[in-house]
C-alpha cells in the first residue's frame, strides 16, 4: 500500500485523469499550453547558452544557436495549437511503436531461453499498440481520452507501488 504522500498523488492522479476525460479539448489545450510554454523556455535558455559559450567555443556556439531557433519555433507553434501537438505525439508515438518492434525482433533472433523470447514478444506487442495508440492520437478527443486512462491508470498503480 501507498505511504502517505503517494495517497495525495493517488488522488490527484486519478482525479486529473476523469477530468481529462470529462474535459478533453480544455485538457488537451492545457497539455498544449504547458509544453508550448515549457519548449519556448528551453529555447530561450538554449540561445542564451550560446552566447555565452562563444568564447569557449565557437562550433558549440551555432549548435546551442540553432537548436535554441529551432526549440522557440517549435514552442511558439505549438503554444496553444492543438492540431500540432496531436500530430506530434502521434508522430512520437509511430517511432516509439516502430522502435520497440524492431527491438522487440531483435530480442526474439539475439537473446536465448524463454526469458528473451517472451521480452521479444512482448516488445513487439507494445510496439503494435503504440501504433494503433498512434492512430488515434491524431484526433484531440482520443488523445485526452488516452491521457486521462493513462493517469488514472498511474494514480491506480501509485497506489500499490511502495517507493524505496
Amino acid at each position: 500500500m501507498a505511504k502517505e504522500g503517494n495517497v495525495l498523488l493517488c488522488i490527484l492522479a486519478i482525479i486529473l485523469g476523469l477530468l481529462a476525460i470529462i474535459f478533453p479539448l480544455f485538457s488537451v489545450f492545457t497539455v498544449t499550453m504547458i509544453a508550448g510554454i515549457g519548449i519556448l523556455i528551453l529555447g530561450i535558455w538554449l540561445l542564451i547558452q550560446s552566447f555565452a559559450f562563444w568564447q569557449v567555443s565557437k562550433v558549440s556556439s551555432i549548435a546551442f544557436l540553432l537548436i535554441g531557433i529551432t526549440a522557440s519555433m517549435v514552442g511558439a507553434i505549438l503554444f496553444g495549437n492543438i492540431i500540432a501537438f496531436s500530430f506530434l505525439v502521434s508522430i512520437w508515438f509511430y517511432i516509439i511503436g516502430l522502435l520497440l518492434i524492431l527491438s522487440g525482433i531483435m530480442s526474439l533472433f539475439t537473446k536465448a531461453g524463454g526469458a528473451g523470447k517472451l521480452s521479444g514478444t512482448l516488445g513487439i506487442l507494445m510496439g503494435i499498440i503504440y501504433i494503433v495508440l498512434a492512430s488515434y492520437a491524431w484526433n484531440p478527443l482520443y488523445l485526452a481520452l488516452l491521457i486521462g486512462i493513462w493517469l488514472i491508470i498511474d494514480g491506480v498503480a501509485l497506489y500499490f507501488i511502495t517507493p524505496k
